[in-house]
């Protein structure tokens, strides 16, 4: 019964990557951080996401989240700089 458990599991998670799992951690983060009402945590939380998703290396995770990783460094410091205090 385990074997099959674990073959399920492992069919399931062959269909993901490295930047999936950290879109999803950037997700969770972003709802995590709204409850705080603070716009200047929220834009750093965007600039550490988008330098992890540059960093991740191409052959781990498709182009997609390189852009992805840029567009955020991009949006990051709009949102600090529009922050009130």
């Amino acid at each position: 019964m385990n074997g099959t458990l674990l073959q399920a599991l492992d069919n399931f998670l062959l269909d993901y990557n490295i930047g999936h799992a950290v879109f999803l951690l950037f997700v969770l983060s972003v709802l995590g951080t709204l409850p705080l009402k603070s716009q200047k945590v929220l834009s750093l939380n965007v600039l550490a996401f988008g330098l992890i998703f540059m960093l991740i290396p191409s052959s781990e995770a498709p182009i997609q989240f390189t852009y992805l990783g840029i567009v955020l460094l991009i949006i990051g410091p709009v949102l600090y700089a529009t922050a009130r205090r």
